[in-house]
């Protein structure tokens, strides 16, 4: 059953999904071997976390101890939540064996950022900020670069 278009002259072949199923097969052409995949929005903020953490946790590791670092997509709120402004992120201290783990939460930093320096700079001010808090002291102290 092929349907063809007014003014095509019959030559163009029409499609439709019959079942519901979307368009099937690739829908990107392959890269080719050895050329790097592109990295998704997550996999470039670990990395910009990964950037900005390690050199502040070499410095500190001495005080701080054993770290944990984790990044997930959005905190999750209780129903009766009534601040209006959602986490950044979470700091949680360790007990016992148990390590401190800092995690931040990957949407609403990147919700607060409109370009790639201004989430830069939003991360590097919530780890200083958070890692002040774990070791006493104020951001500025920490790291010097950190500003208001």
């Amino acid at each position: 059953m092929d349907e063809v278009g007014p003014g095509t002259g019959g030559a163009r072949r029409r499609t439709r999904d019959r079942r519901g199923r979307g368009m099937r097969g690739p829908g990107v052409v392959p890269a080719r071997p050895g050329t790097p995949a592109l990295r998704t929005t997550r996999q470039r903020f670990d990395q910009l976390v990964l950037d900005v953490v390690t050199p502040l946790d070499e410095r500190w590791q001495r005080h701080l101890g054993l770290v944990e670092y984790a990044v997930e997509d959005a905190p999750m709120l209780p129903d009766d939540w009534g601040d209006e402004t959602v986490p950044l992120s979470s700091l949680v201290r360790g007990k016992g064996q148990s390590p401190t783990r800092l995690v931040l939460f990957r949407r609403p930093i990147e919700h607060r950022a409109t370009t790639r320096d201004e989430l830069e700079a939003m991360v590097h001010t919530v780890v200083v900020e958070q890692l002040a808090e774990l070791l006493g002291l104020t951001p500025g102290q920490v790291d010097e670069r950190y500003t208001d």
